[in-house]
């Protein structure tokens, strides 16, 4: 049996609302209706749909005017723009994904080699932690995250890990839920346990492997995701 995957509320009150803006045929300048009536339509609370909100004003399908509404874009416009929109990011991040396996690829195995027993401790304390998250079916990006900050603080290397920093507004974005998708990257999940061990156990060649599933998964989870996106 497959575990059920998590969707964020806001995700699907974005696509409901979008719907709602499609099937409607409302035009640029078209009034929505307030925040309270739409919560009501989409039976969500109004944390979830200012979310919402922000994610489609983010992509200039809706305008949001202080004190006056919510207010629709030009919906032709914003198809092709999301749609270039959409293989920009993608674009983007499959790049940033080939400097990942080699600047990311050369501090795992550094880090076999060097890292501490604090080091491993962080690692073992990020891979708990995502266990723990997973299985209460919660947010697991910060702890990934962390787990592999922790990766380029083991390898021993503050150039390596300046390399990082400089580009870190760019890497942010694999933890980020792109493409408004919480389960993106999970087929990662059991992968980041193998790389940790690979790592503990000083098998440099085993955790390079490792973690080259890993990108491997990433850019098909990329890949994936924007083919789903009309």
């Amino acid at each position: 049996m497959k575990p059920v995957k998590r969707v964020l509320v806001h995700e699907l009150a974005a696509k409901e609302l979008q719907s709602y803006i499609e099937n409607a045929g409302l035009k640029e300048g078209d009034k929505l209706p307030p925040l309270e009536e739409l919560c009501e339509m989409m039976q969500v609370g109004r944390s979830s749909m200012r979310e919402a909100l922000r994610y489609l004003e983010a992509l200039e399908m809706i305008e949001i005017v202080n004190g006056k509404g919510i207010y629709v874009r030009d919906v032709e416009t914003y198809r092709l723009f999301a749609k270039v929109k959409v293989e920009d990011f993608k674009t983007m991040l499959l790049h940033v994904s080939e400097v990942r396996r080699a600047v990311e690829g050369q501090c795992v195995e550094l880090a076999a080699f060097r890292a501490t027993p604090e080091d491993i401790a962080e690692m073992d304390y990020c891979l708990g932690e995502m266990k723990r998250l997973k299985a209460i079916n919660a947010d697991k990006s910060q702890i990934d995250m962390r787990f592999h900050q922790a990766i380029y603080k083991a390898s021993g290397n503050p150039v390596l890990e300046s390399v990082i920093g400089s580009m870190w507004e760019m890497m942010e974005h694999f933890w980020q839920y792109p493409f408004g998708k919480a389960d993106i990257f999970e087929d990662t999940y059991e992968y980041h346990f193998t790389l940790g061990e690979a790592i503990k156990s000083k098998d440099p060649a085993k955790a390079r492997a490792e973690f080259n599933i890993i990108m491997d998964l990433v850019e098909q989870g990329i890949q994936n995701a924007t083919a789903q996106i009309k």
